[in-house]
């Protein structure tokens, strides 16, 4: 996976020449991931118009949308599909979902999140990233966006790029060949860049008093969450595919199509 330096657009990288089985690796310029996209400017920012990019598909909440929308290039289709709304009508705001708000208060932070519990709160998100019918709708919908006969380079992307992006990944290239360790070390891979990025919003939550093990726990990813939703996977599918083509709907020649066009 590669680090592009965008100036406008956080988190943003390619899943291009990540290691595949058999010496393969993913072909690059074709499926990116990022954080929010209400900064992007492809007139402005050299490194976005290169992408060239044609689909863009959002997994965020419809609160997260109308308070940064999406800014796309001319000409990109822009696919709204979020993953976490089935939860967010069952039981409140994921922590995913809400990681500005959480941060604003070290006392209520700490009565919601401390002492572990923030952990305990994004395992159960990362299982109904798996098992909701919303999130099962999202990716169903990036996979056959990009098994598509004419599907051209695609984003996929939420608020900070590390959960519900995360997960996506995830899903991608399993499919495409990667083995455990590759997959938990891309997944790992976008901490220096999201801690960066909510920087300000971290200092201010420590300074105020905030424990910074919340802070991490809600601005990072962590193996444990990853785990959690393999294990679903497992646990409700059996393998990836399964978990593809009868949990998410896509058919097994999408999958075909998809491995053709990104493994290189």
């Amino acid at each position: 996976m590669i680090a592009i330096p965008a100036t406008s657009v956080a988190n943003l990288r390619d899943l291009g020449s990540t290691p595949l089985a058999g010496g393969h690796t993913v072909r690059s310029g074709l499926v990116f991931r990022a954080g929010q996209l209400d900064r992007m400017d492809a007139a402005a920012d050299p490194a976005v118009a290169e992408l060239g990019l044609r689909t863009i598909v959002d997994f965020r909440t419809a609160a997260e949308r109308a308070d940064y929308p999406d800014r796309v290039p001319a000409g990109t289709r822009l696919l709204i599909a979020d993953a976490l709304a089935d939860k967010m009508s069952a039981a409140g705001a994921p922590a995913a979902a809400q990681l500005k708000h959480i941060l604003a208060n070290p006392v209520i932070a700490e009565e919601h999140l401390g002492g572990g519990k923030a952990q305990a709160l994004f395992a159960d998100t990362y299982r109904s990233l798996v098992s909701s019918g919303s999130a099962r709708a999202a990716y169903r919908t990036l996979l056959t966006e990009l098994a598509a006969d004419d599907a051209g380079p695609l984003l996929f992307h939420c608020t900070a790029g590390k959960d519900r992006t995360g997960w996506g990944a995830t899903v991608i290239l399993s499919l495409l060949g990667a083995d455990e360790a590759t997959i938990e070390r891309e997944y790992l891979s976008v901490n220096p860049a999201v801690r960066e990025a909510f920087a300000p919003l971290i200092e201010g939550f420590v300074t105020q008093g905030g424990d910074p093990e919340i802070a991490l726990a809600v601005i990072g990813v962590v193996p444990e969450y990853l785990a959690a939703a393999l294990d679903e996977v497992a646990t409700a599918y059996g393998s990836m595919e399964k978990y593809a083509r009868d949990g998410l709907g896509v058919p097994d020649d999408a999958i075909a199509r998809l491995r053709e066009r990104l493994i290189a």
